[in-house]
């Protein structure tokens, strides 16, 4: 991995550490890593998504141990130092400098080891379609409802999952929200 953070120049890096932080303590719903990984590239740095979806993980990773053991700055970059594949020298100073000013902020619940990791609903977008023809029909006439949503993984990497649905199967995952909407209402 320290040959994959090599790449990534130190502002970049800082930013995606803040990110890290932010989603950490529960301000931001996840790193975005797709569209830092399409800024890296259009400034002509050669970094695949998967390569950041790693990089994140790592040092998203990094973080929640160093909050769980309550680790100062001087702990946590000693204990980088003598890592067996030493980070890049401006990695480990913008490590530094970001758990320095941010690290304190950071709370991992002590039973945090004990819960089962799930995603976080970020966002949802939809729309209505009609297929018209096909190589096999001429006039189809179909409707449907195209649904994509935004979700935020449980080490922070955002990714869109999109599916169709038939406008009876739309109906009826509309009644299960109405159904869950009115069961949150007796909470």
């Amino acid at each position: 991995a320290a040959d994959k953070i090599n790449l990534i120049p130190q502002d970049f890096f800082a930013e995606l550490c803040e990110q890290i932080i932010q989603h950490l303590n529960h301000k931001i719903p996840g790193v975005n890593t797709a569209e830092l990984c399409h800024r890296l590239q259009t400034s002509g740095i050669e970094v695949n998504i998967g390569d950041l979806a790693e990089i994140t993980n790592i040092v998203s990773f990094l973080f929640s141990t160093a909050a769980r053991n309550s680790l100062s700055t001087e702990d946590l970059v000693a204990a980088l130092s003598s890592a067996a594949s030493t980070l890049p020298k401006h990695a480990v100073q913008v490590v530094r400098h970001v758990w320095n000013e941010q690290g304190r902020s950071v709370s991992v619940p002590e039973d945090a080891g004990n819960v089962a990791p799930v995603g976080q609903f970020v966002d949802m977008k939809w729309k209505l379609g009609v297929a018209m023809s096909s190589d096999t029909c001429r006039s189809l006439k179909y409707p449907y409802v195209t649904v994509t949503l935004t979700v935020a993984d449980p080490s922070g990497q955002i990714t869109n999952k999109s599916f169709e649905m038939t406008v009876p199967q739309f109906k009826n995952f509309f009644r299960q929200f109405k159904e869950m909407a009115a069961v949150l209402e007796t909470v």
